[in-house]
């Protein structure tokens, strides 16, 4: 595990609307910047607190620099190495930097690409049980209800990645989608 205090881990909430191509959601991508030991191995770290906390840890590799959502499953990206600047929402989205320690837990449909990364930048990608089986979709006007209706039948997980705690944060959902 993670040598930090992830249940009292700070979290930032954001949301984002539907651009009529990428759907995003109506619960809100949840971003913990947390301060792990520097000495361990953070990907291990992160790959096994997930998967106690019943996400699926599948991949270590970067985030793609186009953009793109999941239509059937959520998704917990851990910042493994590195840094990097990465648009969330959309092509209307908002740009943020992440570093080493950041997760960022996208609800299915939120939009996501790299857009600029550091040679060692390395992402630890997890799903919930049962969503490994993850579709990757680019923003298309034409097949959007489609997608709509795909994202609103994916459950919610049963524990938060980082916390493991009930999705809590996920209940006070903003109107809309």
């Amino acid at each position: 595990m993670i040598d930090i205090d992830t249940a009292n881990a700070p979290v930032q909430t954001l949301c984002f609307d539907d651009d009529g191509a990428t759907p995003n959601s109506r619960l809100p991508v949840l971003l913990y910047r947390l301060q792990p030991d520097p000495s361990v191995d953070l990907a291990a770290g992160f790959e096994a607190l997930f998967a106690a906390h019943q996400w699926t840890p599948l991949w270590r590799d970067g985030i793609f620099d186009y953009h793109h959502f999941h239509p059937n499953a959520h998704e917990a990206l851990a910042v493994a190495s590195g840094h990097a600047r990465v648009t969330l929402g959309g092509a209307a989205g908002q740009t943020l930097s992440v570093k080493v320690g950041d997760v960022l837990v996208l609800p299915a449909g939120t939009g996501h690409r790299c857009i600029q990364r550091s040679d060692d930048f390395l992402v630890v990608g997890a799903y919930p049980r049962g969503q490994e089986d993850y579709d990757i979709q680019r923003p298309d006007r034409a097949a959007h209800q489609q997608a709509l209706a795909r994202i609103a039948a994916v459950p919610e997980p049963a524990q938060n990645p980082v916390t493991g705690a009930p999705m809590r944060l996920w209940h006070n959902r903003k109107s809309g989608n």
